[in-house]
């Protein structure tokens, strides 16, 4: 029918130019909150994975300064374009977490802050003017599990199960330099038997289709297989046997953060930037927040037919 009114079939082949043409102008959006105790490198791998200095104003306290100080939610947004392609970026820091004497609740602030994001965002879809909405959900929470201990601590138990239904929670084993190739091996199976055992539901990897080519599916497994990231963040260039990478130099040698034979940065950064990003907003929006919207709406029904009974009681 389309052919006999002199239209070309494949015109609607163009619909993904199109998409992609408005959605590069519009733009991304994509928000990452950092959780972990203080002294293991978080502000140290965000520069690194992203390149820049969202951390050169901050303060470093002393032991008394930490103890006495509450959990605390920084914001930091940066602009970052490549090849035509703008993303805003927004980190969430969360200084003083796990630094008290008695930390009990401390993720509290971190709940409540991805709360409040849903929170904002359910208004603005429910407002008159839908158009310009911005998403500050957040979509991933790096958490960072030290390497000094035995596995998870309490702490860690506590507030990865607090958020697990919230958002997206990736694993990573800070310092990873700090361990020996056997020890991160064994560690990371005892948080990955931990995160079982206490029904921590962190980010899954979308199951690869039939018809994915060999390499991306070695790729997801090696992916899985590396849970929790092992990883080491320098923002200092150093020279080694003629060339100059960003990386650490000890008594005994060099520790390359790119290299993937001492480290998962590589494997984390092309997760985050590259290969991932679109399904960790996927998985906010379709599981995270709807469970929250769903609730939401089943609140306020519930609010609405307790009226009616109040209403009908009092006329009756």
């Amino acid at each position: 029918y389309i052919q006999l009114l002199g239209w070309p079939f494949q015109s609607f082949a163009t619909l993904p130019n199109q998409v992609h043409r408005k959605t590069v102008k519009k733009g991304f959006t994509f928000t990452l909150i950092v959780a972990g105790e203080s002294g293991l490198g978080k502000s140290t791998l965000i520069n690194s994975l992203f390149l820049t200095d969202l951390y050169k104003d901050r303060k470093v306290l002393n032991a008394e300064e930490r103890i006495s100080r509450t959990v605390g939610i920084i914001k930091h947004t940066v602009g970052i374009e490549e090849k035509g392609v703008k993303l805003r970026l927004t980190i969430i820091d969360t200084p003083g977490f796990g630094d008290a004497v008695n930390n009990t609740e401390s993720w509290r602030h971190i709940d409540d802050y991805i709360d409040q994001q849903f929170e904002q965002y359910f208004r603005d879809e429910s407002g008159l003017n839908r158009r310009n909405i911005q998403d500050n959900r957040v979509h991933c929470c790096l958490y960072f599990i030290s390497p000094f201990g035995h596995g998870l601590r309490p702490l860690d138990v506590d507030c990865m199960r607090a958020l697990h239904e919230k958002v997206n929670i990736i694993p990573v084993l800070a310092k990873a330099d700090s361990l020996t190739p056997a020890e991160v091996c064994r560690k990371k199976m005892k948080i990955r038997e931990e995160i079982k055992q206490f029904g921590i539901n962190i980010y899954q990897f979308p199951e690869c289709d039939s018809d994915e080519d060999e390499d991306f599916k070695t790729q997801e497994q090696i992916l899985k297989n590396s849970i929790p990231f092992a990883v080491i963040g320098s923002n200092v260039q150093v020279e080694s046997k003629g060339r100059k990478f960003r990386g650490r130099v000890y008594p005994w040698g060099v520790v390359e953060v790119e290299n993937p034979a001492h480290s998962d940065f590589l494997l984390l950064r092309n997760m985050l930037v590259r290969t991932h990003m679109q399904d960790l907003k996927d998985v906010t929006r379709e599981i995270h927040y709807e469970n929250y919207r769903a609730q939401c709406i089943q609140n306020m029904t519930r609010m609405v037919v307790l009226e009616r009974k109040r209403r009908w009681s009092r006329n009756s």
